[in-house]
């Protein structure tokens, strides 16, 4: 019988093993009163079942506030695994398993869930990305190396024509990718369809000059209809190439729902993930998260940068981007592409590459390249003079001897990231 299995770090006022009891009744079965017709072999075949208990540390105060009281918390890992029979090849459902109720639980002082395999029937009711790396490579004609992107802010205020003027400077300095602000979707001042239209007659414009059409994520973030509606905006009225949502903003029903009606590669951005990410007592790993929205259909997921301005540590970012780029199956790959972003500039490149352990990766800089002080063109030269140091085995310094965007780079960013 095909089982889910999810592992997580406990903590808890109880012995280990008990509580990891509690858990897996309170996700299966039940743990107190019997509904008729509930008999021990039922329960034998749809109860969840504990795989493993490690107990690692003990401490004498809790991590987190708890309700039971105790002097005793210990501290160490468990497995858990659940019939598929239980819940079927359903995305909500299996959220609703693995990272349902057991959290609030009076017996769990601390809980992370850090890991998660799935059986391949999955892949079979749910599809995954339907362009990932190979099809974003394709639309932008970028066969090889990172491909590198940047953000269009200030998301608010901005109107159409400024968006689109903004556009052209980043494509005449050689983007490859340019996405909204998760802030920017279809507010008065910059409504949706008019942004479209003017952006992608400047996108059009100088694909057809030059042959190559810089892929732009439109924000179409909304409820069901809305993105329904923006995607056959994006696609139908302007020719365009991508559309983005912020994926906990819509939701696992809302991907499912976009990806089957997508006929773009969809930008997965992570607003919000720090409610999940930030406490290492409660939460989920993105090594674990990244799965499940990529089999809900996103094409590029963010897992944030390097040196970056937030409080995720480097391990974290490096560990995320190679799970995105890890298959799930050996006969259902359902890669999907990292993107890099916050802070990024030239200097992050060879470390990035290095964490991701792949040039299938797309970097988005701002300021570094918006900030460069030999202008955009300048910028997103040094970014790819960066990408070509690191795959000749160069250092940046040496690079730079010879190539002056880079050189300038490495004096106006060097000292940020020291």
């Amino acid at each position: 019988m095909s089982r889910i299995t999810a592992d997580y770090t406990l903590e808890s006022p109880v012995p280990l093993a008990k509580a990891a009891e509690v858990i897996a009744g309170e996700q299966s079965s039940g743990t107190f009163l019997r509904l008729p017709g509930e008999t021990d072999d039922l329960r034998a075949r749809s109860g969840a079942m504990v795989e493993s208990v490690t107990v690692e540390e003990v401490r004498g105060t809790p991590s987190l506030p708890c309700r039971l009281s105790s002097t005793r918390y210990e501290r160490g890992t468990i497995r858990i695994s659940w019939p598929l029979a239980n819940l079927g090849p359903s995305l909500p459902n299996l959220l609703a398993t693995i990272a349902g109720n057991l959290f609030e639980l009076a017996e769990v002082s601390a809980l992370r869930l850090t890991g998660l395999s799935l059986p391949p029937e999955f892949a079979r009711a749910n599809p995954g990305p339907a362009f990932g790396t190979t099809g974003t490579r394709a639309l932008t004609n970028v066969p090889q190396g990172p491909l590198i992107g940047t953000i269009i802010k200030p998301s608010v205020g901005l109107t159409p024509e400024a968006t689109a003027a903004l556009v052209s400077d980043l494509i005449e300095g050689g983007i490859d990718f340019i996405k909204d602000d998760e802030l920017q979707a279809d507010g008065p001042a910059c409504p949706l369809a008019d942004r479209v239209r003017a952006v992608m007659q400047v996108v059009n414009a100088y694909a057809d000059r030059t042959g190559k059409k810089p892929m732009v994520a439109f924000n179409i973030t909304g409820d069901l209809d809305q993105m329904r509606r923006g995607h056959d905006l994006v696609r139908d009225a302007a020719g365009g190439t991508c559309v983005m949502v912020s994926m906990h903003c819509v939701g696992l029903a809302g991907m499912v729902a976009l990806r089957r009606h997508s006929d773009l590669p969809i930008h997965a951005h992570r607003a919000g993930w720090g409610l999940y990410q930030r406490s290492p007592d409660m939460g989920i790993d993105y090594t674990v998260w990244q799965q499940v929205w990529r089999l809900a259909g996103a094409d590029h997921l963010h897992v944030n940068g390097l040196a970056n301005k937030f409080s995720e540590p480097d391990a974290s970012v490096a560990a995320s981007a190679r799970a995105v780029l890890t298959p799930l199956w050996d006969d259902a790959p359902m890669q999907a592409m990292p993107v890099f972003s916050s802070g990024q500039t030239p200097l992050q490149i060879p470390g990035t590459l290095a964490a991701a352990g792949s040039e299938d990766v797309l970097i988005c800089a701002g300021g570094g390249i918006i900030g460069h002080p030999m202008g955009v063109a300048g910028g997103v030269t040094a970014m790819r003079q960066a990408a070509e140091a690191t795959r000749a085995g160069r250092s940046l310094p040496d690079h730079a001897r010879d190539h002056p965007e880079l050189a300038a780079a490495l004096a106006a960013f060097g000292k940020r990231l020291r």
